[in-house]
This record gives C-alpha cells, sequence and structure tokens, in this order.
C-alpha cells in the first residue's frame, strides 16, 4: 500500500482506493470495527455477529493468507509503534503483537509444507540470495520425495549460484532422469558455473540419450571464437570417445585446438589429405609445431604432399611480404630443416629427397652443416631399406610353412629371379647414392675454402664403415694425408691406381711428397709376389729424383723372394756408372786443388824469402802517373799515398774479396759451434755424411776446440746410415 491510497472496511468487504478510483477489494465477511496497515499487512478488527466475539486478523495481501488470527475483547483503538501492534481494549488493557523472525516464519510454514508461501515471503522480505536459495532447495527436496522430479528440478534450478550442483546431480544420477539431469547441466553451463567434469557429464547425457540436435546446438549455438561456456579440451575429448568425431572437429577448429583437430583427423579418420590442407591454412609457427608432432603419421601415408608443406615452411616460397628483409636474417627466422629429422626416422628416402630438395633451393642456411652430415649419411649407407616385422620373419608365418612341404619348381624360380631382381636393384641404388655422396664431398669442399661445409671426421667415419673408397681418397688427398690416400690402394691391391696416385702427390716440383716412392718400394718389397713391371716402374722415378740411396733400394727389394737380380739390373748398372762418373770428377777436382795448393804454397815461400820487383808507373786507383809518396802492396797493386787516405794497411782493390773471405771463415766457425744446426742438417740432408764431409772440407770441425770436436765426432757417430 502507497501513502496515496485509501481503505475503507465494509461488512461484505474491503476495498481500496486510489487517486485515479477505486484499486482491488477484498471479501473479508463480519462488520469492520477497526482497520490498519503495519509493514504490508492488513489489520483488521472484525465483529462476529453469531457470537459475539472480536477478531483481530493480520492478512498478507501479497501471499493470499491470514498471517495472523486472535480473538480479542473490545478494541477501542489500535496502534502500530515501536515495531508492534498495540491494542487498546476498552476496559483500558493492551495487548501487544509483534512480527515473529523470517527463520521462525519459514519454520513454521515448512511444517504446514506451504513451501510456495515460504518463498514468496522471502521474495518479497527481498531476503539476500542464499537464504532464498535454501528455501527453493527445501521446496525441491519436498517435491523430489513426492516424486515430483519436473517441479523439483525447476526449483533446483533457481538455486543454481548457491546450492553445490553435485547435491542436485547426485539425486538426478539414474538413467530414467536423465531429461532432468540434463536440462540442470544446461542452465549450469548458460551460467558459465560449469566445471570441466560438469561439461563431460552434459555431453554424456547427449550422447547417450543420442540427442544429436541438443548436441549440435550446445557445441555449435557459441557466437564468435573464445566465447564458449564450457571446457574445450573436456568436450573434445568426451566427443571424440563417443564417436562424435565431426562434432569434436568442429569445437577444436573454432576453439583453435589445433592438435586436437589433427588428432582426431590423422588418428580417428585416417582422413590425411584433409589433415594436409588443414595444416597448409595455419600460420608458419603453428603449422612447424603440428608437422613435429604429426610429421611422422603424415609421411608414412602421403610422404610427398608432406615433403611440399615442410619445404614451404622451411624456405621463402609465398611469402613475398618478406623481401624487405634481408635474406640472411629472414633465413634464420624459418625453421630449420634439422628439427624436422625425427619425423622421417622410419622414411630415409623421403628425408633423402627433403634435404635434396631444400639445398637445391637454399644455398646458405644456417644449418647447412648439419644437413650435408645427414645427406651424407643417407648417399654412404649400404642399405635405405627398413623391413616391417612380417618382412623380417619373410612375410610368412611359421604354421603357414610347416603346412607347406615343398614349394614347386616354377615357384622357386620365380622367387629366385624376384630375390636376383631386388639385390640388382639394390646394387644399382647403391652405386647411385655412392655417385651423389662423390659429388657432396667435392661440391661442400671447395678449392677456395680451407674447411669443408660437413664434419672431415663424420665423413671418413661414415667412408670407413662403408667401404667407400673413392670419399676416403678424395678426403684424404684434400687434408694432404698423402700415406693414407696410398694405404688405400694398397689395402686394395690396385697396382695400377697405386702407381698413378704417386705419380701425381709425389712429384716434389708440384707440391708433392717424394718419399710416397720409397712406401711404395717398400710395399713391393713385402708383397710377397711377382710384381716386377711395377717395381722397375717405381725405380725410374726413384732414380730420377735421387730419392733413395741403392742400398737402402737392394735391402728392400731383397726381402720379396718372387723378384729376380734382373728386376734390379739395369738400375744398378745405371747406378754404379752414374758413381764412377762421380768419383772420375772428384779425382780430377782433387788433382786440380793439388796443384793449385803447390801453387800457392810456392807464391807463399816465394814472398817469404825473395824480394819482389814493382814495376807499375800509374796508381791503381787514379790511373795517373804514380810518383813519391806511393805505397806498394804484395798483391803488385801501386797508389799515391793521398789515394790511399788513412787506410794504408790494405789494397782498396783487394780488400772486398779479403772481407767476404773472412766473414765466410767467422760464419763457419760460428756454425760449428751451433750443434743442433749441425745435426738437423744431417737428418735434412738425402746423404748425411756429404754434409759431414762438407764441414772437414771447409776446415770447421779441426778448427774448432777439442770439447766441441769431440762432440761433433760423437754425435755424428750416433747416426745411423753414415
Amino acid at each position: 500500500m502507497s501513502m496515496e491510497e485509501l481503505i475503507i472496511g465494509r461488512t461484505e468487504a474491503v476495498y481500496f482506493y486510489e487517486v485515479d478510483g477505486r484499486g482491488p477489494c477484498w471479501a473479508f465477511e463480519g462488520e469492520k470495527k477497526l482497520i490498519g496497515w503495519f509493514r504490508g499487512y492488513l489489520l483488521c478488527v472484525i465483529a462476529d455477529q453469531r457470537n459475539g466475539k472480536n477478531t483481530f486478523n493480520v492478512y498478507d495481501l501479497k501471499n493470499r493468507l491470514i498471517a495472523h488470527s486472535l480473538v480479542v475483547k473490545e478494541v477501542s483503538h489500535m496502534l502500530c509503534e515501536w515495531g508492534n501492534i498495540i491494542l487498546i481494549m476498552s476496559d483500558k488493557t493492551t495487548l501487544s503483537i509483534g512480527e515473529k523472525d523470517m527463520e521462525s516464519k519459514l519454520d513454521m510454514l515448512f511444517k504446514k509444507n506451504l513451501y510456495t508461501v515460504a518463498i514468496n515471503i522471502v521474495q518479497s522480505q527481498q531476503a539476500d540470495a542464499a537464504a532464498t536459495a535454501e528455501v527453493l532447495r527445501k521446496y525441491g527436496d519436498h517435491l523430489y520425495g513426492k516424486q515430483d522430479y519436473d517441479e523439483a528440478m525447476a526449483q533446483y534450478i533457481h538455486t543454481i549460484g548457491h546450492l553445490e550442483p553435485s547435491f542436485v546431480i547426485q539425486k538426478f544420477l539414474d538413467a530414467q532422469r536423465i531429461y532432468n539431469l540434463t536440462n540442470y547441466l544446461e542452465k549450469l553451463h548458460e551460467k558459465g558455473l560449469a566445471s570441466k567434469d560438469h561439461t563431460t557429464l552434459l555431453l554424456n547425457c547427449y550422447t547417450k540419450s543420442k540427442d544429436v540436435e541438443k548436441l549440435d546446438m550446445f557445441i555449435k549455438s557459441e557466437e564468435g571464437a573464445g566465447e564458449h561456456k564450457f571446457d574445450v579440451e573436456t568436450a573434445i575429448r568426451v566427443c571424440r570417445a563417443a564417436g562424435y568425431h565431426e562434432h569434436a572437429m568442429f569445437v577444436a577448429k573454432k576453439a583453435g585446438k589445433h592438435e586436437w583437430y589433427l588428432k582426431i583427423l590423422l588418428e580417428d579418420l585416417d582422413r590425411f589429405q584433409e589433415a594436409l590442407q588443414y595444416i597448409s591454412s595455419l600460420e608458419p609457427s603453428q603449422a612447424g609445431v603440428t608437422m613435429k608432432e604429426y610429421g611422422k603419421i603424415l609421411v608414412d601415408h602421403r610422404p610427398s604432399e608432406t615433403i611440399k608443406i615442410l619445404l614451404r615452411l622451411c624456405t621463402e616460397e609465398g611469402e613475398s611480404s618478406k623481401g624487405a628483409t634481408s635474406n640472411g636474417t629472414y633465413l634464420s627466422m624459418l625453421p630449420s630443416p634439422v628439427d624436422f629429422l625425427n619425423i622421417f626416422v622410419h622414411h630415409p628416402r623421403s628425408l633423402m629427397e627433403f634435404l635434396e630438395k631444400y639445398t637445391s633451393k637454399v644455398k646458405d642456411s644456417p644449418a647447412q652443416v648439419e644437413i650435408h652430415n645427414t645427406l651424407l649419411e643417407l648417399y654412404l649407407s649400404n642399405d635405405l631399406y627398413f623391413p616391417s616385422i612380417s618382412q623380417e620373419n619373410g612375410g610368412d608365418p611359421l604354421g603357414a610353412r610347416t603346412r607347406v612341404p615343398y614349394l614347386s619348381r616354377a615357384r622357386s624360380k620365380e622367387k629366385l629371379d624376384a630375390e636376383g631382381d631386388a639385390d640388382t636393384h639394390k646394387i644399382k641404388d647403391r652405386l647411385e647414392r655412392h655417385a651423389k655422396g662423390l659429388r657432396l664431398l667435392k661440391s661442400a669442399w671447395p678449392s677456395d675454402l680451407e674447411n669443408p661445409v660437413y664434419d672431415v671426421d663424420l665423413a671418413i667415419i661414415l667412408c670407413e664403415m662403408n667401404a667407400f673408397k673413392e670419399g676416403l681418397l678424395f678426403l684424404y688427398e684434400k687434408m694432404m694425408l698423402y700415406k693414407d690416400v696410398i694405404s688405400c690402394y694398397m689395402q686394395a691391391h690396385d697396382h695400377e691406381g697405386l702407381i698413378a696416385c704417386c705419380k701425381r702427390l709425389g712429384d716434389s716440383t708440384k707440391g708433392g711428397d717424394p718419399s710416397l716412392w720409397g712406401d711404395l718400394l717398400k710395399y713391393f718389397g713385402e708383397l710377397g709376389e711377382d710384381c716386377s713391371t711395377e717395381v722397375k716402374e717405381v725405380l725410374t722415378y726413384i732414380e730420377k729424383d735421387d730419392i733413395l740411396p741403392p742400398v737402402i733400394v737392394i735391402q728392400t727389394l731383397s726381402k720379396n723372394p718372387c723378384l729376380t737380380l734382373s728386376v734390379v739390373k739395369d738400375y744398378i748398372a745405371r747406378k754404379l756408372d752414374q758413381e764412377s762418373k762421380l768419383i772420375e770428377e772428384d779425382r780430377q777436382s782433387i788433382d786440380k786443388y793439388q796443384e793449385e795448393t803447390l801453387v800457392m804454397k810456392k807464391e807463399i815461400q816465394d814472398l817469404r824469402t825473395n824480394a819482389r820487383i814493382f814495376q807499375l808507373s800509374k796508381c791503381t786507383a787514379c790511373t795517373f802517373t804514380l810518383d813519391l809518396p806511393a805505397v806498394h802492396f804484395m798483391c803488385m797493386h801501386s797508389f799515391h799515398l793521398r789515394c790511399l787516405g788513412d787506410n794504408e794497411k790494405e789494397c782498396p782493390e783487394c780488400a772486398p774479396e779479403y772481407r767476404a773471405v773472412l766473414d765466410m771463415k767467422r760464419s763457419l766457425e760460428h756454425n760449428a759451434k751451433d750443434q743442433d744446426r749441425f745435426f738437423q742438417q744431417v737428418k735434412s740432408s738425402k746423404n748425411g755424411f756429404s754434409v759431414i764431409a762438407e764441414y772437414f772440407g771447409k776446415g770447421i770441425v779441426s778448427k774448432t776446440s777439442n770439447g766441441s770436436s769431440d762432440t761433433l765426432r760423437s754425435g755424428t757417430s750416433s747416426m745411423n746410415g753414415f
């Protein structure tokens, strides 16, 4: 009642009047002695003419009930003060009536099963939501006890947000009440209060009741991505487990759960082509992640298409927007092929194809070394065939072999032919891959690079493991390991290739190692078979560069019992003739030096004992007529004293030559004291004895002290072969 309403009580009813006219009326029989209004309640003192008693009634008009009724004496006044209703009787007595608290009211209503009234009271009193929910719960429990499940659920739905959902769900888990449970769970999701378990339960309700229409509405009615009122992953798992793959895919795609979408396509539906198309539509970063996870399955069933996608991810194809970025910077931002190697673990041929196409498109990849290492391993492997379990068992179970006692001849012949064709194909394939491997070894180590664009140690190991001779020879030669190169030929007993290799690598004029011919001669000497032709050719080059002394050559070849003297006959004859000529030349030189020595000694004696006559008439320096004072030297040069200046003790003409001789002598005497240099010259010389003879010939050893001389002699005697 508002302040603008008027209440009139008449015998037949109570009338309400508003400003605009008469309002509602309430038919309360009896004479109205007093009328009042208190906190939304209509107060009436009614006289009952039948028994002459007065009744005080408190009407709750909103809920249409009598809140309180009391037989009273004759009332003279009715007041509403201090939160109570005060009745003043005619006999001057008073009666105070107070309103009960909410809890007491509700308890009384619950006992009388007046739950609807209790709800209305709570709502009219604007009680808090928790109190209202508690009343609704009790009402729902009451209806549930009466097996009125639909109405009970209607009350429970109003308690969402205040009542624990598990309390309601537990009551309706029976399969016969799945409709009510579904309704409750739907409301729970609409208000955004559902957990993962609630989503799982709701979807299970849909799938068990096969209500596809509601399932579609629940999953596909969401507007806009990211606005789902349920847990996405839970919905996907439940739909997938129940066989509703399309619904699970819809949720995954809309929520951006690419991993789930692809997992359903590949593991449940085997729709590989659609999965590849979906990956192609993703952002490069996300596509790379999904390829790492599902690449193995895709390579198993769609290798060519998978390789195309990987190439697009790892190269600049279709990325015209990146044109402004420098090539090196952009390549470092792209995924590396090395990141996807593991998806080809059972498909090495597909991996080889992928890496070959990548290297043909990208020339300066940051992972170039790793890529080349992987390609080398694929190229040089003897076999790239990985059989399955059934193939490893011969494709025929044991029981089948025991049941068939023998194969027909025709069947055996076909099998042998097939095996022969397979072996031929394998050999051809291996040769082709080895050729590719050799090309890669050479192209990735150009002459202008000090180090190759692959791991040299790994390449050598791969070549040795797979007996790839050509690759080993190339690597050893590039690393200048010439002795290892000829060792490969020796192990293969390739005499022709061995000699050709020494011709190429043993030429000192081209930076080769002439000592290889010595190793080659030693090899033939220890071979134990007839190799006369090869030995003669080797001796030709040894003789040409004078690599080994004849004695060493004969000692080396004497170890091979299959070689005869005729092999070295011509070589020995030529060496003896050469040595004879050298001896004759040395003898002539000795005679010449002896004659010159005698002439020098005679001249010295003559200078000491006889006078010299100087007959020059001109100065050697200025060529003018010689006059006094003049200076004459024993070398028969004469000078004006003024032409000599301050140097009167040596001839200006002969002094430079004399000084050069003195400097050479001092240098030789100094070198005589440098023992390390002497021994180094002996070791590095082809003929160490000639070095010692040269030292004695120049008088270096004889001019040193006894200690130094003894040291040189002891050092010389310790050298082998001299």
